[in-house]
């Protein structure tokens, strides 16, 4: 619906905004910002959308600025008023001004004559009656040239503010539906919520274990599978009609059938994702209503569309699903170790996609992805660079990330994590990255679909058995696939870095170059024990030719603490800084005694800093020095032999 009212000043001509421009030429002119805009809106807009020009058609606009005439008395008159018939709260203003000069004055308090002065003068108006409003000052009168201020002030909030984004101000014009997803995007509300997110994790764990009966591998599945179903419109408003007992749960798995197949995958590739929730149809326990008269899956979807999809529909660079999972494995114990499953905490998925320096245009691969940790995190990046560029991030999720992963039920979730995000064509393959169809697939890519990827990020399975399932396999085959001058960054347990006879470290640096290492936080992984390590390789560029020694890091404080009922978390806000310093000297390359060295290494030295750094004592206090000399002292003391202890006595 696309209504256009238009004011006239009684000559046949048209006000611009709420007064009347004079000169002929300044209101033609700012016709064609007008008339750019009105593009846009029309070519951008979305289902259930109003746009009335200067004058609202809707009761409560119209009654909300009907004082606000720039001028200081009558009605207030914007350029355009945007509303929504789902959303009657919500409300698009847009300012035009021909000349970008008169975009926005010094001290944004002449709002007749400036375009940011006069849509915040509105937004104020309709903030102050209960409104959620983006405000647009637009000026310029090509689309090339065009200036683009856009702000936020929600509902009885006392001032506007720039619209937060997490790829930076928003100077462009975007698409309705971006402003709409962009007016709840909050930094501080987004850490605030996902500490919310995780503690709802716990509840529902034991919601799961105590009422729906559910295995651990069922667990991340029904979260999956309920924010797909959530995604097809028919169950997402109808579910609560329908049966508990009988229907709920064959109508959920319907709708998790049509949303994969709305993603467009293969069918093949569909099957294989669709598998491992057919238990959904199943259980015993899901549909087993109580006497409150609903049954666990009933409370499970209402609890998830209430805690978790809202936040999914704001925040969809966090890794959810993941996280769940990894919540669920620490608190029961799960499969952490029987499968080598050690899922990577998400500051280090965007950790290491910021080490591998993750650009717009790269190909990113994960040939273990798990549930898409490292895929998400960067797309997270790409999206990013790609700001506001719909075309540019519809490309990256299109035809930029590639995963591979055999476990048929991690396959299932990393599928789902990647269409909850837009992914319409995930690059998907189900199997062993071993696999010589799977390596010839993305050694010479698949015309429309994906080219050779640029960068890999994994975390292979750990102390896996048998022949070729060592960690370095993994990262050889990865590299592999790679184009020659490709970065690949590598989580492997430290055992593979100080492991000097292990022949695939060999064939490692016979073809590619090991740029650094980086030795991690010995509790990373907790609960699990496993102290880890992060190697950075560049592909198909053999060792002995590199010019540069190979650099190593001693990254062991991250600022992360552990908590009773959070696992670790950046408790004192410190990480963000850490992570700064630390890409800055891996960038940098820097050498600081006691946290970096460069050395020229082979395949049957240690890789790790540990061997190879020097104390630094400049840091060393003097109550340290003493703590350190007692401690010292009492190893001696408990360690003497007999024969010095007889010698001891016999001095006294």
């Amino acid at each position: 619906m696309y209504s256009l009212p238009v004011a006239s000043d009684g000559r046949g001509g048209r006000r611009g905004g709420d007064e009347l421009q004079a000169d002929g030429g300044t209101l033609a002119n700012e016709r064609n910002t007008e008339a750019i805009v009105r593009d846009h809106l029309k070519n951008h807009g979305v289902d259930g959308m109003v746009v009335d020009e200067q004058i609202p058609s809707i009761a409560r606009v119209k009654a909300a600025l009907k004082e606000a005439s720039k001028r200081g008395t009558g009605v207030g008159k914007p350029e355009f008023i945007v509303t929504f018939v789902d959303a009657l709260n919500l409300i698009i203003v847009v300012e035009c001004k021909a000349d970008p000069k008169f975009h926005e004055s010094a001290g944004r308090d002449r709002p007749a004559d400036y375009a940011v002065d006069g849509v915040l003068h509105y937004a104020a108006f309709l903030a102050a009656k209960k409104f959620d409003v983006v405000a647009l000052a637009v000026s310029g009168t090509s689309a090339n040239d065009l200036r683009v201020s856009t702000f936020r002030q929600l509902a009885g909030a006392p001032a506007a503010e720039l619209l937060p984004s997490p790829h930076g101000p928003v100077d462009r014009l975007i698409p309705v539906a971006e402003y709409r997803k962009l007016l709840d995007f909050d930094p501080a509300v987004r850490a605030r919520t996902q500490a919310e997110l995780m503690a709802y994790s716990r509840k529902l764990h034991n919601f799961m274990r105590d009422y729906a009966k559910l295995s651990e591998a069922e667990k991340p599945l029904i979260v999956s599978g309920i924010l797909l179903a959530l995604k097809d419109r028919p169950f997402k408003h109808s579910w609560r009609d329908f049966d508990p007992e009988k229907d709920l749960a064959p109508q959920l798995f319907g709708a998790i059938e049509r949303t994969a197949k709305a993603a467009d995958f293969r069918e093949r590739k569909r099957e294989i994702m669709l598998a491992p929730y057919a238990f959904i149809t199943t259980h015993p326990e899901l549909s087993r209503v109580s006497v409150g008269g609903n049954s666990p899956l009933f409370d499970l979807i209402d609890g998830i569309e209430q805690e978790v999809a809202p936040f999914l529909d704001v925040y969809n660079d966090v890794d959810v699903i993941g996280q769940f999972y990894g919540e669920f494995l620490r608190y029961t114990g799960g499969d952490k170790k029987g499968l080598g499953i050690v899922l990577t905490p998400r500051h280090i998925t965007d950790l290491f996609a910021r080490i591998a320096n993750v650009g717009v245009n790269d190909v990113v691969v994960d040939t273990c992805a798990g549930t898409g940790g490292f895929l998400i995190a960067s797309m997270a990046i790409m999206d990013q660079q790609a700001g506001v560029d719909a075309a540019a991030r519809e490309n990256i999720r299109k035809h930029q990330l590639i995963g591979v992963e055999q476990q048929p039920h991690m396959f299932a979730l990393a599928a789902s994590n990647m269409i909850l995000r837009g992914d319409g064509k995930a690059n998907l393959y189900q199997g062993s990255c071993f696999n010589l169809e799977i390596q010839e697939r993305l050694r010479d890519g698949v015309k429309g679909q994906h080219s050779r990827p640029t960068v890999g990020l994994i975390n292979p399975p750990f102390s896996q058995k048998g022949e070729g399932l060592h960690e370095l396999d993994f990262a050889e085959a990865l590299l592999d696939v790679l184009v020659p001058g490709g970065t690949a960054v590598i989580v492997a347990p430290m055992s593979c870095a100080i492991e000097v006879n292990h022949p695939v470290r060999e064939r490692l640096l016979k073809k590619h170059t090991l740029v650094a290492v980086m030795s991690l936080p010995n509790d990373l992984f907790s609960p699990v024990g496993t102290i880890a390590c992060a190697m950075v390789l560049r592909a198909h560029q053999p060792h002995q030719h590199s010019p540069q020694p190979t650099w190593f890091g001693y990254w062991k404080e991250d600022g992360f603490v552990k908590t009773k009922d959070r696992g670790r978390i950046d408790l004192n806000h410190t990480w963000p800084a850490i992570r700064d310093e630390w890409l800055a000297a891996f960038h940098g390359r820097s050498v600081v005694p006691g946290r970096s060295v460069a050395r020229k290494v082979t395949a049957t030295d240690e890789w790790c800093a540990e061997a190879y750094m020097e104390t630094d004592y400049s840091v060393l206090s003097q109550s340290q020095f003493e703590a350190t000399l007692r401690r010292f002292a009492v190893f001696q003391l408990l360690n003497v032999t007999e024969d010095e202890s007889d010698d001891l006595g016999a001095t006294d």
